[in-house]
């Protein structure tokens, strides 16, 4: 089973989470005070916007993290790699 070693994507995707779980608490809360629909409609899309950016970084660290103990590339291709995933990530980020 692969799971996500880099500490440092490790923290970044639970630091999004915790970001998401604020902004869940926070159309909670807007739900009990009684706000309109429409304002809580937008923090819902917002939530859901964090969501999916959140799953494209953890998918995308897998995905380098994969590659590269898989190819195990040599300095120079490593850096190519880098940024293909780059590429990738901003072109699947404009899909959502």
């Amino acid at each position: 089973m692969t799971v996500l070693i880099d500490a440092d994507a490790r923290t970044e995707v639970i630091n999004r989470l915790r970001r998401a779980e604020g902004q869940i608490r926070g159309v909670q809360r807007m739900i009990e005070e009684g706000e309109s629909c429409l304002k809580i409609g937008q923090q819902f899309s917002a939530v859901r916007k964090a969501l999916d950016s959140t799953y494209l970084r953890m998918t995308m660290c897998f995905m380098e993290q994969e590659l590269g103990s898989c190819l195990q590339p040599d300095e120079s291709q490593k850096a190519g790699m880098e940024s293909m995933l780059k590429d990738m990530e901003s072109l699947l980020a404009r899909m959502g």
